[in-house]
């Protein structure tokens, strides 16, 4: 074991809380970071951009002031998805389009971590703006390279690559954490997130994140009571819903198993388990073409093609999704399925273009059991559901009430303990690259 594996394999609770009791410092964990980043990313290229130097300032600031006064994170390191902007350090957003810029003031959300004693070390990989994914983020947790990541997910982005990694990400209701300033600030498909290791973790890192800004029209105030505290205060659900593919899409069976037989567990807790769902959820370009990937440039193309109608009849089908959605929150207080329809596939594949006897038409279409609950605009997450005979992490979609941040994360908290795959992470990626 390293000198710095024991705070490597810590949880961001427990080293908080030795960071406010002085037994250890910001910098002593920033040192950790640094020895396992310069140990284990160049095989892996999770974090393109670090600003060691600036996380340092940053913590001698917090350490110079009373223990009470440090924040919430009392210097804890914190790692940002390279979408948002942290003021003097590089922000790409993933494409070559951006790669000298330098933002001149951290977004909205950065500035809510930094209030709150984070200390910004590291910037997360994402693809071109962000078209498919947090892997950035979540290889980074799953690696030991971070305790406390953001994430962006419109289509499942932040959930699918936790899912892949034996990680925790959290889409929350719109507006729960602020962002911007942005060119579209009324648009709330695109929801930033907390990622951790464990459902703990999360919770505290929202606590974090969230607070009313004008700078943000969507965003919502803080709550009365903490997630933090809520994921500990609340009873279990009294009923749950397990559905394995939502109505809406093929499932690998291993993947359907390993979600059912989580979902199962809740019944350990006392918790009445359902298999239902909603079968009703079913309801730049030309000037940087040659530097955005295929996706991207297919994403822009059809968006161009909608008509005004086009979009007045989805708005008017999503309304119609979200009606049958908090319907069915009166009968159920979760809705289970799995977070992604594949386990991990090989990198070399761009996505998933077929499962069984299903091609999927298009790079997207495979993600649609997470965008199903996108449209609907309720908070989700994704977290650890256990493995395949191949050792590959299966991650189990958990979707809460209409704003129901804290009945989720209580629940998805409960499940977690008798789940027992909290621990599975970090890993060693050398070791596996051996095996």
């Amino acid at each position: 074991m390293t000198a710095h594996q024991d705070l490597i394999n810590a949880t961001a609770s427990d080293l908080i809380a030795r960071l406010r009791t002085e037994e250890i410092t910001p910098l002593d964990l920033l040192d950790a970071l640094e020895a396992r980043i310069s140990a284990v990313d160049p095989a892996l290229n999770a974090m393109p951009t670090l600003c060691f130097e600036r996380a340092r300032a940053h913590a001698k600031a917090l350490m110079a002031k009373p223990g009470s006064e440090r924040g919430l994170l009392a210097g804890m390191p914190v790692a940002i998805k390279d979408l948002e902007d942290v003021e003097g350090v590089r922000t790409t957003r993933g494409s070559p389009i951006f790669k000298d810029h330098i933002p001149a003031q951290s977004d909205l959300m950065v500035r809510n971590i930094e209030a709150a004693g984070g200390s910004i070390y590291a910037k997360t990989n994402t693809p071109d703006f962000g078209a498919g994914s947090s892997g950035g983020s979540a290889v980074a947790l799953a690696s030991g390279r971070a305790w406390l990541a953001s994430g962006a997910d419109l289509g499942g982005s932040l959930r699918n690559p936790a899912s892949f990694c034996s990680v925790v990400g959290l889409r929350c209701s719109p507006g729960r954490v602020g962002r911007g300033p942005v060119s579209l600030p009324f648009n709330e498909f695109s929801i930033l997130g907390p990622m951790a290791r464990n459902i703990t973790d999360v919770a505290l890192f929202l606590d974090c994140m969230t607070g009313e800004s004008p700078i943000d029209p969507l965003s919502l105030a803080k709550p009365a009571v903490s997630f933090q505290a809520a994921i500990n205060a609340q009873t279990p659900p009294r009923r749950v819903a397990f559905s394995p593919d939502l109505g809406v899409t093929p499932v690998d069976p291993e993947v359907a198993r390993i979600c059912a037989a989580a979902a199962q567990k809740f019944a350990d807790l006392g918790v009445e388990v359902v298999e239902d769902c909603t079968a009703r959820l079913q309801e730049k370009l030309a000037k940087h073409r040659g530097l955005l990937k295929p996706e991207v440039s297919w994403n822009i193309k059809k968006g161009l093609d909608l008509s005004s109608a086009d979009i007045v009849r989805a708005e008017a089908g999503r309304a119609r999704i979200y009606k049958n959605a908090v319907a069915f929150f009166e009968t159920y207080d979760l809705l289970l399925s799995p977070a992604t329809v594949v386990p991990p596939y090989p990198v070399e594949h761009r996505y998933v273009e077929r499962l069984g006897d299903h091609e999927f038409s298009n790079y997207i279409e495979w993600c649609s059991i997470a965008y199903a609950i996108t449209v609907t605009g309720l908070p989700t997450l994704s977290m650890p559901a256990g493995f395949t005979e191949s050792g590959l992490p299966v991650g189990l979609q958990v979707v809460g009430p209409p704003r129901g941040a804290a009945s989720l994360l209580a629940g998805a908290h409960k499940l977690e303990s008798v789940l027992g795959h909290a621990g599975a992470v970090p890993i060693d990626p050398r070791a596996l690259a051996t095996a």
